[in-house]
């Protein structure tokens, strides 16, 4: 069991079968942690960052003191990662995570189909619909956080390999399929300019990654901003 706020080193991970991640659930935190322990209640969780294999794969530790916590003598912290925080730094650099984000174990299994884009192009002013039916193929009703993330293939300024743009949590009793669905827009492919002090868009080739993590990709999407 493992009460934290935040990633933590893992050093002795070999060491034990399985890590309940428990956060501070306050003072109903013992039952809560049994419902999930007896399978009374089916976890659903995901986590909002990467852990990391070891505290050196993180961006903000990658560079030294320089990075975190800062230098000594100006007390300052400096992003040295720039917009590569988090998993965006282990997914650019292909740096492995232990666990990565948007990761979360159940006690049964989803499958998810073939997904499918509205158009191969869209205008700015437009949007672009994308669907992929998840399928509980275990044999226990559980809850999946399907997740939606947007690559910008070139790009005239620093860009992550994909960037989280949208998610949706269902509910499915054994053998259900939902047909989950996204609806893109422009501001969903925007980046900040720093010159223009402003959100824009690039025209150009976009990919789109349906996962059940940041890393658990289950498909795999091509369309073009006109």
């Amino acid at each position: 069991m493992l009460l934290s706020g935040n990633a933590v080193a893992l050093p002795w991970i070999k060491q034990v079968p399985s890590i309940v991640q428990g956060w501070y659930l306050g003072s109903q935190a013992g039952n809560a942690l049994v419902d999930v322990l007896s399978g009374a209640v089916n976890p659903s969780g995901k986590l909002p960052f990467s852990f990391p294999v070891q505290l050196t794969d993180c961006g903000a530790h990658a560079f030294g003191e320089e990075g975190y916590p800062g230098l000594a003598d100006t007390k300052i912290e400096t992003y040295k990662e720039d917009i590569l925080v988090g998993y965006r730094w282990h997914d650019t650099k292909k740096i492995p995570s232990l666990f990565p984000f948007g990761h979360g174990l159940s006690y049964t299994t989803f499958k998810y189909g073939k997904a499918e884009v509205s158009a191969k192009s869209m205008e700015k002013e437009g949007t672009l619909t994308v669907t992929i039916p998840v399928m509980n193929t275990g044999k226990v009703a559980g809850k999946e956080v399907v997740q939606l993330y947007i690559g910008d293939v070139k790009c005239s300024v620093l860009r992550p390999l994909k960037e989280l743009k949208s998610f949706q949590k269902i509910t499915l009793a054994p053998g259900a399929t939902e047909k989950v669905q996204f609806i893109l827009k422009n501001e969903d492919l925007c980046f900040f300019d720093e010159a223009k002090h402003a959100w824009v868009s690039e025209p150009g080739m976009f990919k789109v990654y349906i996962g059940s993590s940041s890393t658990d990709i289950r498909a795999t999407l091509d369309f073009e901003l006109k």
